[in-house]
């Protein structure tokens, strides 16, 4: 039997085609989620048509979103609580059909690691992690991100690597691994790109940001600089920045409200079904997520990275920019981004069926 070992309404939506993928080759796969995402999860596990999970390992009762990392090892002690006290009904339901059990865990997210050591030492099952191999370079940026992926490459035992890069990331570890060929997130774009849009007066023309990352809400002059510079933008075309709460409360806390107006225009996030399709019919993206980085990547969509470093590499180079976080890049992408429009990949790449098929001929469905 296979189990995913999730926590993030991301990764379920990078899961959700390999999921569908298992069901069509006759097995249902089992979700046991650990949390680190709650308020959206109905909502994202109904635009996907996937199942309530199977099991809670934080009980649903006293689960919440993590939104800050001293929240972290409350929200894992009792993920580890859980697990061991149903160790026993766990290991049962990953032998139920007769098949070799399988863990699968995914990108490099807190579950990530913790879901590879539970599959692993807990549930004695071999584990396979999907989008493994990225790598920034660097242990600290980003962090945890970075940790988590090299803490997972030490317990996987099938790592599915989504380019020939990741591939040689992990010439050196342990178990097997497969090149994918790109993200499993672009068989997952294919379920929303065509959803319609739900903005109301939503500008002919505009460009869309999305600044949410710690690394960048933690330097109140770096995430004050990006806001400003994307007002001055504004002035030219319309620019729609995206914010959830933890931004919210930033931006209130640095006293920067007063930027936001009818051009510069601050609205509340959308769940992926809604997301994307405004994704599309942006004229340029600025970004601190690495999944949206990828997004624009196959979509050829200019893209501005607001990080000093990024473990993905679709598009760099090429539609998309990292700007180390400096201001000076930022201007310079917006002052170039109609220069920058690439080709557009949605048709070329099905990793998901990749992932399935392996999993078919390693004897798991």
């Amino acid at each position: 039997m296979i189990s995913f070992i999730l926590g993030t309404t991301a990764e379920l939506i990078k899961i959700a085609p390999v999921y569908h993928g298992i069901v069509e080759r006759g097995v249902r796969p089992k979700i046991w989620f650990t949390a680190q995402h709650v308020d959206e999860v109905a909502d994202v596990l109904a635009d996907l048509n996937l199942p309530e999970p199977d099991v809670w390992l934080v009980p649903r009762e006293k689960a919440h979103n993590l939104e800050s990392p001293a929240q972290v090892p409350g929200w894992a002690a009792q993920v580890l609580r859980t697990a061991w006290g149903r160790r026993h009904e766990l290991r049962a339901a990953l032998t139920e059909d007769g098949r070799p059990p399988l863990v699968l865990v995914h990108g490099d997210t807190f579950t990530t690691p913790y879901g590879a050591l539970i599959g692993k030492r807990i549930l004695k099952s071999r584990v396979g992690h999907i989008e493994a191999g990225a790598r920034s370079g660097s242990i600290l940026s980003p962090l945890p991100e970075e940790l988590n992926r090299k803490i997972a490459a030490k317990v996987v035992d099938i790592h599915f690597a989504p380019t020939a890069r990741e591939v040689a990331n992990l010439k050196h570890t342990r178990g097997v691994v497969v090149d994918t060929e790109a993200n499993t997130a672009i068989d997952s774009m294919r379920l929303a790109i065509g959803q319609p849009l739900v903005i109301e007066d939503l500008p002919e023309k505009f460009g869309l940001a999305t600044l949410h990352r710690f690394e960048l809400l933690s330097r109140a002059d770096k995430y004050r600089e990006a806001l400003e510079i994307l007002r001055e933008e504004s002035r030219k075309m319309p620019v729609l920045y995206m914010a959830g709460a933890p931004e919210r409360e930033k931006i209130r806390a640095l006293d920067l409200e007063h930027l936001f107006d009818d051009k510069f225009i601050i609205r509340p996030k959308l769940r992926y079904l809604k997301f994307l399709p405004l994704v599309a019919r942006a004229e340029y993206v600025v970004t601190d997520s690495g999944g949206l980085q990828e997004e624009c990547g196959y979509l050829g969509i200019p893209c501005a990275v607001h990080r000093h470093r990024t473990e993905r590499h679709v598009g760099i180079g090429a539609n998309i920019e990292l700007t180390e976080m400096r201001g000076d890049k930022l201007r310079a992408f917006l002052d170039s981004y109609t220069e920058r429009r690439g080709d557009n990949w949605m048709d070329k790449y099905h990793p998901s069926e990749i992932v399935v098929n392996t999993l078919a001929q390693l004897g798991y469905c």
